[in-house]
């Protein structure tokens, strides 16, 4: 039984993969967006994700699930405007989205997601 670890850390790895199964750590936005609202910050960090999922052999159409963490809830709308632009048509995962306290005060978006890997 493989598992395969990327920049693993102290605490967490990035990724991890597992019979052709990847989980992805929380992504959260980069730098250049993280005084911006939440579309700036939901693009920064799907933008993140994409980056991981090809570094992992990966990709948007391999998504399996989703899980999304909003620090308000009154931001949902404004989200899931920018996910439904991101995920291909045909392709969405099972979703989750919840409000709930982000470990930063300027951090309004975190995603953690599972992705098929070819």
């Amino acid at each position: 039984m493989t598992i395969q670890r990327y920049d693993t850390k102290a605490r967490m790895s990035r990724a991890v993969i597992h019979q052709g199964v990847a989980y992805l750590c929380g992504q959260v936005t980069g730098p250049e967006a993280r005084d911006g609202d939440i579309t700036a910050q939901t693009e920064s960090m799907l933008a993140r994700v994409d980056a991981l999922l090809k570094e992992i052999g990966s990709s948007r159409e391999q998504l399996l699930s989703a899980t999304i963490y909003l620090k308000h809830g009154s931001d949902f709308a404004a989200m899931n405007e920018v996910w439904d632009n991101w995920v291909p048509e045909g392709y969405a995962p099972a979703r989750t989205c919840v409000c709930a306290p982000l470990p930063a005060d300027e951090l309004k978006v975190e995603i953690t997601v599972t992705a098929a890997v070819s």
